[in-house]
């Protein structure tokens, strides 16, 4: 089955770790042990001069250790998460798994997709679903037009082979062909299909928000308009006793 599993998931979360804790461990435990001899440390000079000596030199082969440990750890990570796309991509990528295909996406779709996600959860979910159409189609673009140069190069080879079975091969080889040629058209028809329906929900996250914006302006307005005569008239009233209160003076 092309499921990914939480022990798969667990292998490469220790990878990880291991890769962060290697050139920790292997610098710090060294000098650790140099400190305690060096305090521990018993007859004189000579000795403690050896001792850090002998410190700085595991040290520094330590953090070596450790920075080789770290690549090769976080080599093992990568293909190991490699792998697991590509089962994701043989049965086909989840909404919830495009986070593994993060440096896949396109700048402008990370931000659109936080956008949407932001003002519209249900419509964020379509988004998301349809960025893993998108991704699958892809990559099974890739996949299949790489095996056609693959198959197409194995047919010249057999082109120069003197065997009674080399017109058997060319036959076998040319279905390969034709299947992979049919699955890449397939995949590009996919793929035009996802980005159409991105494009669309991209347009309704920016018409729902324009729209929601428009209508929060418009009732900032007409309560604006609604208390403009009241003030006005505030204003009049308070002009009518001024001028009663002036007159009333010079009377």
């Amino acid at each position: 089955m092309n499921e990914i599993t939480k022990t798969d998931l667990a292998q490469v979360r220790r990878l990880k770790a291991g890769a962060i804790a290697a050139p920790v461990a292997l610098t710090v435990i060294p000098m650790a042990i140099t400190l305690m001899m060096l305090l521990l440390a018993v007859g004189g000079p000579p000795v403690t001069v050896l001792i850090l000596f002998a410190g700085i030199i595991a040290t520094v082969l330590g953090f070596a250790t450790g920075v080789v440990t770290a690549a090769v750890l976080t080599k093992k990570r990568s293909v190991r998460i490699n792998e697991m796309k590509e089962l994701m991509s043989g049965r086909g990528i989840r909404a919830d798994e495009i986070e593994w295909f993060r440096n896949e996406l396109k700048t402008d779709e990370k931000r659109t997709l936080k956008g949407i996600e932001r003002r519209d959860l249900l419509l964020g979910d379509a988004y998301r679903e349809t960025l893993a159409s998108r991704l699958t189609a892809s990559r099974i673009i890739k996949s299949s037009k790489r095996e056609l140069m693959a198959s197409q190069r194995r047919q010249n080879a057999v082109k120069q082979l003197r065997s009674g079975r080399a017109e058997e091969f060319q036959t076998m080889i040319g279905d390969d062909i034709v299947k992979l040629d049919r699955i890449n058209n397939e995949a590009r028809m996919m793929l035009a299909e996802a980005e159409s329906r991105l494009r669309m929900i991209e347009a309704a996250g920016s018409r729902e928000g324009s729209i929601a914006n428009s209508e929060l302006t418009l009732k900032k307005l007409s309560s604006r308009a609604a208390e403009l005569p009241l003030a006005l008239e505030s204003a009049k009233m308070t002009e009518e006793i001024r001028m009663e209160l002036e007159k009333e003076g010079i009377d």
